[in-house]
C-alpha cells in the first residue's frame, strides 16, 4: 500500500479516537504497531500532528459557560492582538477566519457572567480589537 494510504488511516483512527492505543490505532488502519509508531513520530515531527485533544460536550459541563467569540481586528495590530489574546488563560482556541471576523476565539468560563467579564473586560481592552461578538454554544449535535 502506497505511505499516502497509511498515513490517511492512521490520521483518520487519530481523529476519531485521539485516545487510542499503537495498537488499537494498529488494528483499525490494518498496520503493524511500529509502523503506527514510526508514521505519528514523523507526523508530530512535520508539525501535521500539532497537538491532541478531546471534544467537550458544553451541555454536561454545568460549571462551564464556553463561547465562540468573533473578534475585528485592526489589520496594522494583528500579531501584537493575537500575541496578547494567546495569553488569556480562558482563551482555549484561536482561529483566523475568512467569514465576518478576521480571529474566532474560542473562550471558557466558570459561568456566563465570568465569560461576559473576560470578553468585556479583558479581551475588548486589547488595542486593535473594536469588537467581539460572542456565540453561546449550547448544545453539541454531533
Amino acid at each position: 500500500m502506497a505511505a499516502e494510504s497509511t498515513e490517511d488511516r492512521i490520521l483518520s483512527v487519530l481523529e476519531e479516537d485521539a485516545k487510542a492505543s499503537y495498537a488499537e490505532i494498529a488494528e483499525r488502519a490494518d498496520v503493524s504497531k511500529p509502523t503506527v509508531r514510526k508514521y505519528i513520530q514523523k507526523l508530530e515531527d512535520e508539525g501535521v500532528i500539532v497537538g491532541y485533544s478531546a471534544d467537550v460536550d458544553p451541555k454536561k459541563l454545568a460549571s462551564k459557560s464556553i463561547a465562540m467569540v468573533g473578534l475585528d481586528v485592526e489589520s496594522e495590530k494583528y500579531v501584537e492582538v493575537t500575541n496578547q489574546l494567546k495569553d488569556i488563560d480562558e482563551v482555549e482556541a484561536l482561529y483566523t477566519s475568512s467569514g465576518d471576523h478576521m480571529l474566532m476565539a474560542e473562550v471558557h468560563a466558570s459561568d456566563g457572567d465570568e465569560l461576559g467579564a473576560v470578553i468585556n473586560d479583558r479581551i475588548l481592552s486589547i488595542d486593535g480589537i473594536p469588537a467581539a461578538h460572542p456565540s453561546f454554544l449550547q448544545e453539541r449535535l454531533k
